[in-house]
């Protein structure tokens, strides 16, 4: 199960990015998953939460999004979400298409959690756009 090791690289990640930012305590990590990316959700949230158990992020919750299958049509000349991944078919007007633009991917794109030492502390997150993919994995 490739999830387990996806999640615990997560963990890894948001632990480094919480370290630099000077977030205590993280409570949440936000999570762009593609249909297309071969992670089955459901083993993917299991994993993380007994990746993150003993850790700094025990407690913090995976929030995923889903991210839809979009491909180009050639025939309409436009980006169209597909209601299912397959078939790969503009659902317009049913060309054949295998220009994927979305969907493959897996992005750690913020972090919730809570700063310095008080526990008063304000609320940060971060926003910085940062491939989970490209990190981890290129």
């Amino acid at each position: 199960m490739h999830e387990l090791s996806i999640a615990h690289s997560l963990v890894e990640l948001a632990a480094e990015e919480a370290e630099r930012l000077g977030l205590r305590r993280v409570r949440a990590l936000y999570l762009k998953l593609g249909v297309l990316s071969g992670v089955v959700k459901e083993a993917l949230q299991f994993s993380f939460d007994i990746v993150t158990e003993g850790t700094s992020l025990e407690g913090a919750d995976l929030v995923i999004e889903d991210v839809p299958v979009v491909v180009y049509c050639p025939r309409c000349q436009e980006a169209r979400t597909l209601p299912e991944p397959m078939p790969m078919r503009c659902p317009v007007c049913g060309t054949r298409t295998a220009d994927v633009r979305q969907g493959r991917e897996m992005e750690l794109y913020a972090l919730e959690g809570d700063e310095g030492d008080g526990k008063d502390a304000p609320d940060r997150r971060d926003q910085t756009e940062r491939s989970q993919k490209e990190r981890l994995f290129g």
